[in-house]
């Protein structure tokens, strides 16, 4: 049970996290209006308060899992370089750069 928990994503690119963010916003501000008119007719804050709260829950089911539409952008990332400079080679370089600018 533990492993099929492990295998679920848990990440979104940079442009699926943009995604979610304007979708969340798009949907709190439409249920906001929304709520605010039916409130409005029914004459019944209460109403707006229930419209909007299902407009919050609507958009955290659709933004905060990782849905596969938030992952199509993956960053490709550099290879890693081979360490080529040990910490005596640097200090070694750092003697001869105060050398040189101690000569002009």
């Amino acid at each position: 049970m533990l492993q099929a928990f492990k295998s679920l994503p848990t990440h979104m690119d940079y442009k699926g996290q943009k995604l979610a963010e304007q979708l969340f916003q798009a949907i709190i501000v439409v249920f906001g209006v929304v709520g605010f008119l039916w409130g409005y007719i029914c004459e019944q804050f209460v109403q707006t308060m229930y419209v909007l709260g299902a407009g919050f829950v609507l958009s955290c089911l659709l933004t905060l899992p990782p849905w596969p539409m938030y992952r199509r952008n993956p960053l490709s990332w550099q290879k890693p370089r081979a360490e080529e400079n040990t910490e005596e080679d640097g200090k070694e370089k750092d003697k001869k750069q105060k050398k040189k600018s101690k000569a002009k």
